[in-house]
Formats: structure tokens, C-alpha cells, sequence
């Protein structure tokens, strides 16, 4: 699978643009501030209908501009897909599929997967266990679309449960009946989320650590584990525990919403804390190269691979074998920006590969014949 071309109108920065991709190395260079990100975040909206850096569609809409559109055509199973996206002001996103609209965008996810590696990634270290559980969250539900049902009903459910106990509080009403009905689509939708994650952790650990001794050359240990209130006492045993506290606080404590992932350097000392910075851009880059590993698994072809601006964040070593890892027969169709185009050249010269290059100049886009 690979996208072979898209057009943007009105995204974010661009009126228009139009470009075609090869099935191998693409990228696109030039200063920062020219659109390089947005035409990465443009792929990211066609795979996965939302921008990767703001979930907010309305603000992807170029400014003055009413509505943007995307397109793109991706090449599957030697057959090509059109991919088309809408969003108008105060209107509701429309996707379509040869030319067919999806009654759910639910059931896009996963058709053309891409993992992205970014800078903001960061924040899956610095930032609370909500970032992780969406990292863990977005890895299943590009291979297992059930995933995704049972976490809409999860979320559902508890905003229910969290509105029911607000009430209470506000009324001094207690409904056990009512409570209890929420608590049991709770415990049926996050039951199958706590069991999908743990499968998933069990399978992708090692894959990771895979990924993470070969970046390092094995210098150090790193740890990965999931955490969740589940893996000590039964879901419905915790939220009768609590229900006491939760009427106090208005919200429910304990539950899959509460989960994390545990990134550990040096056996148990936090990544966030004791880290250096090279170990934190290890980790981050071999966590997501797992993703693509264990997507390409459990999905039996090649998803996209979206590198933006990584090279500044890294030594030569670890380029060189970044590069040549991802431009081997187990990766296929790259994107990658960077702010300077010799360096690029170089690199993809030096390992033999070639590139398809475009350079980003105040969102003009002009293509690099060979």
C-alpha cells in the first residue's frame, strides 16, 4: 500500500497544491514556517481523518477561507483508491471512499495506516497518562476495529456515569438502579479495552525492545510496561469499592480511564526524570517503529512512515541507522522533512537509495527532477 498522489485546497497554509509520490523515499525541504509539517499532516488526515497535531478540523481551514479539501489516491492491493475529505465551517466532516461517503469514520481507521514520528511526540513522556493510553489506543485501533466500537461505548459510558453522580450531588437523589446500568455497560465495554490492551502489551514489549537495542547498539536497558487498576482486583469489584468516593468527587476513580503506559530507564527509574536526552529520542523513535512493526504483522502489508524534521534531534550514527533500517524491505513508502536539502541528498546517497524530493518555499511546492 502507498499513497501515489494528493491535492490540497485551503490546508492550513496552502491555497493549492498537487503533488505526485513514488513508492519509496519521498521528501520535502526547505525553511521553517514553509508548510513541510502540514503536507505531513495532510497524508495524517487522509489515513487517519484528523490532523496529528490539533483536533480541532475547523482550525486546519486557512485563514479567511470558508472550508479546505483534501485528496488523495492510494495504490492497494495493485488497485488505486480515492480518498476524498471536506470540512466547512460549522458543518460536519465528510469523508468518502470512491467517491462514496462513510456512515462512520470509524470505519476508515486502519484502511490506510501511517505511523508519524515527530518532535511533539515528546509529550508522551513529559505530558499525563492520557497521551500514552491514545498512543495504545490508536496502535489497536488500526488493527482491530472492535477496539475502536468498544472504546466509543466506554467513553460514552462514563461521561453518563460521571453526569449521574454530578446529579446526584446536586440533587441529594441517590438511584442505585441507575448507577448500576451504567456501571455494567462500563464494565462490558472496559473489560474488553483492559484485555485488548494487555494482548497487545504482551505482543508488543519485545518488538520494542527490539527496536530500541538496535538504535542503541544494546548500550543501555530500558523498560516498558502497562499499568491498570484491572491487573489487581476485577473491574466491578473496584467501582463497588468506590462508589462512596466517587459520589464525593463527583466522578468515577478507578477504571481502564485510569491505565498508563511506564517508560523506565536503568531498570525502574523514570524516562521523564532520569533520562538524557538522546535516551528519551531513543525510546520515543523506537517506540514508534514497533507501531509500524506490529502494524505490518497483524495487517499483512506495509503502513506509511511520516518522519518530520528528526535529523536536527539526532546524531550521525543514529541517522545513518535510522535511515538504512527504514529504507530496507521491511519498511515501506517514507515522508520526511528537513530544513536542509543537501543533508538529505547525502544521506539517501550514501545508503544507495532513491529519493524523491520536493523543496517548500512559503507553501509553493516545487519538484526536484532527476
Amino acid at each position: 500500500m502507498y499513497l501515489k498522489q494528493i491535492s490540497l485546497v485551503n490546508f492550513k497554509n496552502y491555497d493549492e497544491a498537487e503533488l505526485s509520490f513514488i513508492d519509496g523515499a519521498n521528501a520535502f525541504t526547505g525553511n521553517n514556517g514553509a508548510g513541510k509539517t502540514n503536507l505531513l499532516d495532510a497524508i495524517h488526515y487522509l489515513s487517519l481523518c484528523k490532523s496529528y497535531f490539533n483536533p480541532i478540523d475547523s482550525q486546519q481551514i486557512k485563514k479567511d477561507r470558508d472550508l479546505f479539501m483534501l485528496q488523495g489516491v492510494f495504490n492497494k492491493n495493485d488497485a488505486d483508491e480515492l480518498i476524498a475529505c471536506g470540512v466547512k465551517k460549522n458543518q460536519k466532516k465528510q469523508f468518502k471512499r470512491n467517491k462514496k461517503e462513510y456512515q462512520r469514520l470509524a470505519d476508515h481507521i486502519g484502511l490506510f495506516p501511517l505511523v508519524m514520528i515527530s518532535p511533539n511526540d515528546i509529550s508522551l513522556i513529559l505530558e499525563g497518562s492520557e497521551e500514552r493510553r491514545k498512543f495504545m489506543d490508536t496502535v489497536i485501533s488500526l488493527i482491530d476495529s472492535r477496539y475502536l466500537d468498544n472504546l466509543i461505548v466506554y467513553n460514552k459510558s462514563l461521561l453518563n456515569r460521571n453526569a449521574l453522580l454530578k446529579q446526584i450531588a446536586d440533587s441529594g437523589r441517590y438511584d442505585p438502579t441507575l448507577l448500576e446500568i451504567f456501571d455494567e455497560q462500563l464494565i462490558s465495554a472496559g473489560n474488553k479495552i483492559f484485555e485488548a490492551r494487555r494482548a497487545f502489551m504482551e505482543d508488543f514489549t519485545p518488538v520494542f525492545d527490539q527496536h530500541y537495542q538496535y538504535l542503541t547498539e544494546g548500550a543501555e536497558s530500558v523498560k516498558l510496561t502497562y499499568d491498570s487498576p484491572l491487573l489487581s482486583k476485577d473491574f466491578a469489584s473496584l467501582l463497588k469499592e468506590n462508589t462512596e468516593k466517587d459520589r464525593v468527587l463527583q466522578r468515577t476513580s478507578q477504571g481502564i480511564h485510569r491505565d498508563d503506559l511506564l517508560f523506565h530507564v536503568h531498570e525502574e527509574m523514570p524516562l521523564k526524570k532520569f533520562g538524557s536526552q538522546g535516551q528519551q529520542k531513543s525510546f520515543l523513535i523506537a517506540l514508534k517503529l514497533a507501531m509500524y512493526s506490529f502494524i505490518y504483522q497483524h495487517k499483512g502489508f506495509k503502513p506509511m512512515l511520516l518522519l518530520d524534521d528528526i535529523f536536527d534531534k539526532l546524531d550521525d550514527l543514529r541517522i545513518n541507522k535510522l535511515m538504512k533500517m527504514v529504507s530496507q524491505d521491511n519498511f515501506g513508502q517514507l515522508f520526511i522533512t528537513d530544513t536542509n536539502r543537501q543533508r538529505v541528498k547525502q544521506v539517501f546517497e550514501n545508503i544507495k537509495v532513491e529519493l524523491n524530493l520536493f523543496e517548500i518555499n512559503d507553501s509553493a511546492v516545487q519538484h526536484e527532477q532527476k
